[in-house]
């Protein structure tokens, strides 16, 4: 899916270009997104609980709805102080670093020399990207959860909440590609100016011969690996949720 987005490639030259690399630079890149994901998807929920609170206690007036869309929008900007993860995670996967990055360390050591703003490049569609993701993702897993068949049994709720997940989790990083796509050519520059997220775009669009649906090559993996990972996040979260607030018999 990377290569797709960075290379505007088809499926099978992606394959076809990391079958060349070799087995050992297939996991190339694995632990940022490890620690990355355990620790945001904690910010994304905790935050959005914590913000919902003081939300409700500094403006009770705003209508729920609003105060959702608001609390998870601030714990989607919070999530982008991981943001340097994202940047590690690009420069291991592109190819054109093989040679120059042995590892998650030592990317880096090697980016302390551009200045501390360098593990932030491709901040402004990070933060884009989170909070409008986030208040979207919120506010259709409420509406879809209240939509959904009651369920008496724990195997019934634990698929409900899966399916729900599952289908707001893909729709949303599937609306989102574009942006994905503009936040990996950024993330793929050590050193030099660092572009807008308005020129970038211009950028990928010019090189994709202004075609907007080259702009969506790999999106079916995207979609797939969202309707999975989203469905698991949910339903692991709603489950979690019940046991530890369950009141002691």
């Amino acid at each position: 899916m990377f290569r797709q987005m960075l290379y505007g490639m088809h499926t099978k030259n992606a394959y076809i270009q990391l079958k060349a690399e070799g087995f050992h630079f297939l996991y190339r890149g694995i632990l940022p997104p490890l620690c990355q994901k355990t620790i945001s998807v904690s910010i994304m929920f905790g935050m959005y609980n914590h913000y919902q609170q003081v939300l409700n206690s500094m403006v009770p007036q705003w209508n729920t709805h609003l105060k959702n869309s608001t609390a998870a929008a601030a714990a989607g900007l919070t999530e982008a102080v991981l943001a340097p993860f994202e940047r590690v995670q690009m420069l291991l996967q592109d190819n054109h670093f093989n040679q120059r990055f042995r590892n998650t360390a030592h990317a880096f050591a090697e980016l302390r020399q551009y200045g501390f703003r360098e593990y932030y490049r491709g901040l402004t569609p990070i933060l884009l990207r989170n909070s409008v993701s986030n208040a979207l993702f919120f506010t259709l897993r409420e509406e879809i959860s209240h939509r959904m068949p009651s369920q008496d049994h724990w195997t019934g709720k634990l698929l409900s909440d899966f399916c729900c997940g599952a289908m707001v989790g893909a729709f949303i990083s599937t609306v989102f590609y574009p942006v994905n796509v503009v936040k990996s050519h950024m993330q793929c520059t050590v050193g030099g100016p660092f572009n807008s997220l308005w020129k970038a775009s211009r950028i990928v669009y010019e090189e994709r011969e202004r075609s907007l649906r080259k702009m969506f090559f790999g999106v079916h993996i995207n979609y797939t690996r969202a309707l999975i990972s989203w469905g698991i996040i949910n339903a692991s979260y709603e489950m979690l949720r019940n046991l530890l607030t369950k009141p002691p018999h």
